[in-house]
């Protein structure tokens, strides 16, 4: 990719019950920085005849962020976790060499009322040293995470490192992701605050960078060392990330990340045969696809 700026719009796929706007990965653009998958769920409810119910999938080679911004979910993992994820607190499941987890709608949604449901699933990749580390989970509550204020923009650090400011959510490489909020058009500074690639997702509003309008729905992906100026528009929501780029390429399978193949084709085996750690209790299995 040149210099240019490449705006990648976001894809929808169908999962069932709810609606997700692929934005990574893209055909001319596999990764972002570390991050090598983001699914924008909703904005949509659950409710009274349809719940979020993701039973037991594998993950090995990545750490997940689940960042909402409106519902509820429940997580329950292989780890023995089961944790509740509100609207600005971080979900950080670091899989390594193998974990199981379920996503589900918490039981008292489960009430024949109507639920918003809103949010962001990230997929980080983990440094190839990295990618056999035991699995680990953390949530880190939205009070504890790095915000303030800039004229007219509200931030909040996410995860990792920016703006001379550094996120708690435990992360295995050099990245960022920083939630913006504007209630009046703002300039936004990245050159000397940000390190590595970056990726601009406009979730409200729209943004103009280097001459191009990147409306709501979009992913603007830029050269952290472009000095154009990133202009937002009043009443705008967009999400910063990425970091330096690994020197090795990273190959995505289902729900495996890894950068070895053959790392990749025994972790689906596995998976086939049920030799997989799995959370307790739970009975729920989605099987390996099978290649059309």
């Amino acid at each position: 990719m040149s210099n240019t700026d490449l705006i990648i719009p976001e894809r929808s796929r169908d999962i069932g019950d709810f609606m997700l706007g692929r934005l990574l990965p893209f055909r001319n653009k596999r990764m972002v920085g570390p991050f090598v998958f983001i699914d924008h769920m909703g904005p949509s409810t659950v409710g009274p005849t349809k719940y979020m119910d993701i039973g037991q999938h594998p993950h090995i080679g990545l750490s997940t962020l689940t960042f909402l911004l409106e519902g509820e979910m429940i997580h329950e993992d292989s780890l023995g976790t089961k944790q509740r994820i509100s609207p600005g607190s971080v979900n950080w499941m670091t899989a390594g060499k193998g974990v199981t987890h379920t996503e589900r709608t918490p039981p008292e949604q489960r009430d024949g009322k109507t639920y918003p449901i809103h949010g962001y699933q990230i997929w980080v990749a983990l440094p190839k040293e990295k990618e056999n580390m035991a699995p680990q989970f953390h949530h880190i509550d939205a009070k504890d995470l790095p915000t303030w204020k800039d004229q007219s923009a509200q931030f909040t650090l996410v995860a990792g490192t920016g703006y001379g400011k550094i996120s708690p959510v435990p992360v295995h490489s050099d990245l960022f992701m920083v939630d913006i909020k504007t209630n009046g058009e703002y300039s936004l500074e990245i050159a000397g605050q940000l390190e590595g690639e970056i990726g601009i997702c406009v979730v409200e509003g729209e943004v103009k960078a280097c001459e191009n309008l990147v409306e709501k729905g979009n992913l603007l992906v830029s050269k952290i060392d472009n000095q154009c100026a990133l202009e937002i528009k009043a009443e705008s929501h967009i999400i910063l990330f990425g970091g330096p780029a690994f020197e090795e390429e990273r190959f995505i399978e289902w729900n495996f990340v890894s950068s070895e193949k053959s790392t990749i084709a025994t972790a689906k085996k596995r998976w086939k045969a049920k030799d997989w750690p799995m959370v307790k209790g739970d009975n729920s299995y989605i099987p390996l696809p099978e290649l059309k």
